[in-house]
């Protein structure tokens, strides 16, 4: 299949590239911009990781959209159009009309993987929510934005994963339902970004640290917009972090339905991102100054033993 991409204006010849190459597309824009969630699509079988991949760029696409540099520049009625543009194409690309190679590729997964609509037009209204949203009251307004930005990514890619076959050819009408858990991981996720970019999403004037959060542990505002990094503030991320870690909890109980060639990945991704949190107690907790990451030889050494707690549980 060879696709047409359109130049930068109408003079400009329109160039063909392959399926294959619109793929490589997506993997090379997920291992710039997704470093550890990149290496557990590798783990993967090629047909699953390149689904992956296309689901993945997509998502950032539609980040993009409010948090580029670009972006950023732009008044809230613009990017409130730029929204609703993107709403509109995705709506099209599910009915089959197709754009550019993202669409092509999003096509193609969605032939070989069918799923819903609906987590993608929740995406896109998580989106929405950062026009005029810069504060969250309580930790359950939060969990509705970490489920439209982030808990919709695991209903996108839970039907990429699969069920074992032992569940789905069983003699009772059982069928286990990791969606439950898909969302726990995407929420966990987005919680640990959260912690992780404070720094960066006070340039920006959001906060999204729960302000009820912020009176129980007696740090203000202007505590965080100054970046003070007092008792009340590892107080507050150490409560912020054991939540995250509730939440990847919850989404380990879902690991055991997944086909035998999805789980060792998901271990993987799930351990390495919640090393993230690992690494925000090592720097005790000043993400004003440093960002956390997950060092390399952690990332090798703890591929085996995800496989193995893959194995076991």
């Amino acid at each position: 299949m060879e696709i047409s991409r359109s130049g930068t204006n109408n003079n400009q010849s329109r160039a063909k590239i392959s399926l294959e190459d619109a793929y490589e597309i997506c993997r090379q824009e997920t291992a710039k911009w997704a470093k550890t969630f990149y290496l557990g699509t590798m783990l993967l079988p090629p047909l699953k990781r390149k689904a992956i991949w296309a689901i993945y760029v997509w998502c950032r696409r539609t980040d993009e959209l409010m948090d580029s540099k670009e972006a950023q520049k732009l008044p809230i009625n613009q990017l409130s159009e730029r929204l609703d543009r993107w709403e509109e194409r995705t709506k099209e690309m599910f009915n089959g009309k197709l754009n550019d190679e993202l669409d092509v590729v999003m096509a193609d997964t969605l032939e070989k993987f069918p799923q819903s609509i609906q987590p993608y037009l929740d995406m896109i209204e998580g989106q929405r929510m950062d026009l005029n949203l810069h504060r969250y009251e309580t930790f359950e307004d939060l969990k509705l934005y970490c489920y439209r930005v982030a808990g919709t990514v695991g209903l996108m890619t839970q039907g990429v994963m699969g069920i074992d076959p032992a569940y789905t050819t069983a003699p009772w009408s059982y069928l286990p339902d990791p969606s439950e858990a898909a969302i726990a991981l995407g929420i966990a996720n987005q919680l640990t970004n959260i912690l992780r970019d404070v720094g960066e999403d006070r340039g920006r004037g959001r906060i999204y640290i729960p302000q009820e959060d912020l009176k129980a542990f007696n740090y203000s505002e202007d505590d965080l917009l100054e970046g003070r990094l007092n008792e009340q503030w590892k107080e507050l991320m150490a409560f912020q972090i054991s939540r995250a870690r509730e939440w990847f909890a919850r989404s380990e109980a879902g690991i055991k339905w997944l086909s035998s060639d999805a789980r060792w990945p998901v271990w993987t991704s799930l351990r390495l991102y919640s090393g993230i949190l690992n690494s925000i107690e090592q720097l005790d907790y000043d993400v004003f100054n440093n960002r956390a990451y997950v060092a390399r030889w952690v990332k090798i050494f703890d591929l085996p033993l995800s496989y193995l707690i893959a194995q076991i549980r």
